[in-house]
């Protein structure tokens, strides 16, 4: 499992390789240049040069290039331009945001997700089946915005129940953070929710079509036993996969969401470092986001292995 776990982090080198390669460069073609807007209105051209080359502007990009890579592999991102505070520092400052507000979406989308898919391969081709999946096409189409507006305004200014934005650390006020994170969350979730709830239904109607499920069910098991002890088990394989791809994609930051309820997390940093050309930011932002990516692939092809025992023989 350790030489498993070893070889996929390997391959996971060229990959942020890449992806860093592709960061640096594309920002490159942003149009505007961060040092004249760090010189003021006045623009002096001495200051601009001493700022060209205090940031190293003034070298080729491969120089600028292996600079900052070589920075960034000793954990130096740089600072930031309009903060003027270390970006680790920012990355640090925002994270643990972002992961509440990711965990508990997909806390909400599998209450709701998961064992709606189970009833709607269980009762396929019944009201049930067709209810769920007006449920999942009405997740998915129904704009995040619009649902967290019309949060705020039924629960919120209507019936008073939980604020209507801002954020309060765990760490401060549990209970007033997990208010405050109650509606963005349920609005993300309802999303991953239809996704969840459509691929579970999917590869429940796969597996309670194998031949050991007529075999547990000829057994004489319960419904529920041959539902939630075989099926659902071989069922989850795929399940965990799509999970650990929605969670990195919430540890990309929910852009909308988090303006809509005026959370301090991912997405509103680099929408704040995009409009204020805050290169450095945007690099630390999308390169921490595609190691969470890469950790929770990784996480997911683990759990998979040990769920699996065919898979567990073959390593």
């Amino acid at each position: 499992m350790y030489l498993y776990i070893a070889k996929r982090l390997l391959v996971a080198i060229p990959t942020l390789l890449i992806i860093s390669v592709f960061v640096f460069s594309l920002q490159k073609l942003l149009p505007g240049d961060p040092i004249l807007a760090m010189a003021g209105e006045e623009r002096y051209p001495a200051v601009i040069e001493l700022l060209r080359e205090k940031y190293r502007m003034n070298e080729p990009v491969v120089y600028q290039y292996a600079y900052w890579l070589g920075a960034v592999l000793q954990g130096d991102f740089g600072m930031s331009l309009r903060a003027n505070q270390p970006v680790l520092e920012l990355v640090a400052e925002k994270l643990p945001v972002t992961i509440q507000l990711a965990a508990m979406s997909m806390v909400f989308a599998f209450i709701i997700g998961v064992p709606m898919g189970i009833l709607a391969a269980v009762k396929q081709n019944t009201w049930i089946d067709y209810l769920a999946n007006i449920v999942a096409l009405s997740g998915l189409s129904i704009p995040n915005f619009w649902l967290g507006i019309m949060l705020i305004l039924l629960v919120s200014v209507q019936l008073g129940w939980l604020p209507a934005s801002g954020y309060e650390s765990f760490l401060v006020d549990p209970v007033q953070s997990l208010k405050t994170m109650i509606m963005p969350s349920f609005v993300l979730g309802t999303g991953l929710a239809a996704t969840l709830m459509r691929h579970t239904r999917s590869s429940m109607l796969s597996v309670m079509k194998s031949d050991y499920i007529r075999t547990a069910r000829a057994k004489g098991l319960s419904t529920r036993e041959v539902v939630l002890s075989h099926a659902f088990r071989n069922a989850l394989l795929p399940i965990i996969t799509l999970t650990a791809l929605l969670f990195g994609e919430l540890l990309a930051g929910a852009v909308l969401t988090e303006q809509i309820f005026t959370i301090p997390g991912f997405g509103k940093l680099i929408v704040d470092a995009v409009f204020n050309r805050d290169y450095a930011v945007v690099q630390g932002v999308v390169l921490c986001t595609a190691v969470g990516f890469i950790l929770m692939n990784l996480m997911a092809d683990v759990v998979t292995v040990l769920l699996n025992p065919r898979m567990r023989a073959a390593i």
